[in-house]
């Protein structure tokens, strides 16, 4: 007998590989408008949208996946659950003293210059479209100097250790990343006055855009690659090759790549399937070891150039 030739990949539908994220998104956001002009308040009002998109996606990985490889278990699953509910949780703890820190700023730069710094007359949707290209600008050099800077790219590896891209490793991040992308980001929103509700959109489309953005999923932004740093553009900067990694360090919007110089969508090829970090085959791919690698950093490269004596490299972010 011979083996059973592979499945072939399934194609989805043009309809919806361009369809699947505009619509799921404006679908949460109008979800979360609708409670808050209920009443609810925006940081209860956003986490059944923000939990729905997040099982619209894990399902649809599975209907039309990008690569039938990434849907296979690599023993990262555990490692990724655990990853995403610590920063869950050490954002919920951050967000109290974010707020309350930015509030103080925001009185006393209001009392400085004598009015408001943030255009509360602007509809919501404007408003929070706003503090996505605002808020992104800190997390935008902080992620690209983590990639050119050895003591801030050790605990970023953490991220790009994932060993395929799907919905959870959305979540892949070390605490410390987490605090110099958050803490900045949020408190300069805060600072300069934006308005809870529209924070609360905000932090919805930041997080559904992230499950998004590591998506095994097939899709299509076309002109929207030119706002959102989504799947398209993300799936390049997971790449073993430098040269292609350096680039779109957007986490929600790819303006400020594009306005230093930093945006990577050729048009000629597709993505890689095989990602991760080639220079550290011993990178630790358990969840305490991973926290504590910023700690081991020398001993895992030493170990990992042990590994690979006498072979040749892609290179590592420096």
């Amino acid at each position: 007998m011979t083996a059973a030739a592979p499945r072939a990949q399934r194609v989805a539908p043009a309809l919806f590989q361009w369809a699947v994220f505009p619509v799921v998104m404006a679908g949460v956001v109008a979800w979360m408008m609708i409670l808050m002009a209920g009443g609810t308040p925006a940081a209860t009002a956003l986490l059944a949208p923000q939990f729905a998109a997040f099982a619209i996606v894990a399902v649809l990985e599975h209907v039309y996946p990008h690569h039938r490889s990434w849907n296979l278990s690599r023993k990262d699953v555990r490692v990724d659950a655990t990853h995403s509910l610590t920063i869950g949780g050490l954002v919920a703890l951050l967000t109290p003293f974010v707020l309350a820190g930015g509030v103080m700023i925001s009185g006393w730069l209001s009392d400085a210059i004598g009015l408001g710094l943030w255009p509360t007359a602007w509809p919501l949707l404007a408003q929070a479209a706003l503090a996505l290209v605002i808020g992104e600008l800190p997390g935008y050099w902080v992620h690209r100097w983590e990639h050119e800077w050895d003591g801030l790219w050790r605990i970023h590896a953490v991220h790009h250790s994932a060993p395929r891209l799907y919905w959870l490793n959305a979540g892949r991040f070390h605490p410390v990343d987490t605090m110099l992308t958050f803490i900045p980001s949020y408190g300069l929103l805060v600072a300069l006055g934006c308005p809870i509700e529209a924070l609360g959109i905000f932090t919805l489309v930041t997080a559904v855009h992230g499950i998004f953005q590591h998506a095994n999923l097939q899709l299509r932004l076309g002109p929207l690659n030119h706002f959102f740093s989504m799947a398209e553009l993300h799936r390049w900067h997971h790449s073993k090759t430098i040269d292609e990694a350096n680039h779109n360090y957007g986490q929600t919007v790819i303006v400020w790549d594009t306005l230093f110089g930093t945006r990577f969508l050729p048009e000629d090829r597709e993505p890689p399937e095989e990602i991760g970090i080639p220079d550290l085959p011993t990178f630790p791919m358990t969840w305490w070891a991973q926290i504590l690698s910023p700690l081991r950093w020398k001993t895992i490269r030493a170990e990992s150039r042990e590994l690979a004596a006498g072979g040749t490299s892609a290179g590592e972010p420096a």
